[in-house]
């Protein structure tokens, strides 16, 4: 198949960029040119800016897809242009969109039939963590409205794996990594038994690959294995964890939105380390054993010069004031 894709330059964009090239089909990127990234040879590259309206895609000229896969849809000024300049032009529209669509975050489990938050008024509104979800609310509108029946919707949550320069999910291999040469014992909020899930970005494009050969329309979370975090920081090698609760890490000054992916069970959130992807799986969703999402993200890292989110000296400082906390609390009383 000729394949569009708006994006493809950095991880997720690129994993499906490799992904469709792989299955043996021929990847047109359109994207502004920032980002000088090493695609697979073959792949066509186009400059346009969907932000400048129809002027920005006038690389596309009048060609024809059968598919276009929307990795870099953010707001709906944008894919409103896109949706437009390729209604009669392409066979399907897949479009990335994401779980922080949902009005109920904190449920358990989120479902593809769960409300969505009211979508944002203003499309022309900054991506932040408060307009991230509405923004793309809005934009799943505008495309199922330009392809009614070729409408693919793509909801992955945390996407993990090599080229995350995020680090969120980076950071726990690279800490049980660090363990596992001396530097012990790991950090860790809760009691083990809050729960982490992720979606590989490699399963992620390789669904795309197959929904899109399949002219599959529909609405798909994208989600991976749901795992304890005792039992992820043990596939990782963590042997030694210092668990703290979340009111013990508030005491002592560290809120648990410093350790990356952890969502305590039951917070307004929490239900995003819940989602159900069964019907990705039952349309062909194929997933990797997280200790390899794992391995191959650490052995990628070691050449990308990220710093870890959670610098070593604030984990040796938030230790120290627990086990400061704890020998206080232990004391006994004045007489």
């Amino acid at each position: 198949m000729d394949i569009l894709i708006l994006g493809g330059t950095r991880f997720v964009g690129r994993h499906i960029v490799e992904a469709f090239v792989a299955a043996g089909h021929r990847v047109t990127v359109l994207t502004r040119g920032q980002t000088n990234a090493e695609l697979p040879a073959g792949v066509e590259r186009l400059t346009g800016d969907r932000d400048e309206g129809p002027a920005g895609l006038a690389a596309l000229g009048a060609r024809r897809w059968d598919a276009c896969v929307d990795v870099s849809g953010y707001q709906p000024r944008q894919v409103r242009a896109s949706t437009h300049a390729l209604r009669d032009r392409v066979g399907q529209y897949v479009f990335v969109s994401t779980v922080s669509v949902y009005a109920e975050p904190g449920r358990e489990v989120v479902r593809e039939t769960d409300p969505l938050l009211p979508p944002c008024p203003d499309e022309a509104a900054p991506v932040t963590g408060d307009t991230y979800g509405p923004l793309k609310v809005a934009c799943e509108a505008l495309v199922e409205a330009a392809f009614p029946g070729a409408a693919t919707i793509l909801r992955p949550q945390i996407v993990a794996g090599p080229e995350d320069y995020t680090r969120r999910t980076l950071y726990w291999p690279e800490r049980a990594a660090r363990a596992g040469a001396g530097e012990t014992p790991v950090l860790a909020p809760g009691d083990g038994q809050d729960f982490v899930q992720v979606i590989d970005a490699r399963d992620l494009a390789r669904l795309t690959v197959r929904l899109t050969g399949a002219r599959r329309p529909g609405i798909f979370n994208v989600a991976g294995p749901r795992l304890s975090w005792a039992d992820f920081l043990g596939l990782l090698g963590a042997a030694e964890v210092r668990w703290a609760s979340v009111a013990d890490l508030e005491a002592v000054g560290a809120g648990p939105q410093e350790f990356p992916l952890f969502l305590p069970r039951g917070s307004a959130q929490g239900g995003l380390m819940a989602v159900d992807a069964a019907a990705a799986l039952a349309a062909g969703l194929v997933l990797t054993d997280p200790a390899v999402t794992a391995a191959d993200t650490l052995a990628w890292s070691r050449n990308a010069g990220l710093l870890p989110l959670l610098t070593p000296a604030r984990e040796a400082e938030v230790l120290a004031a627990l086990e400061a906390r704890g020998q206080e609390l232990e004391a006994p009383g004045l007489p």
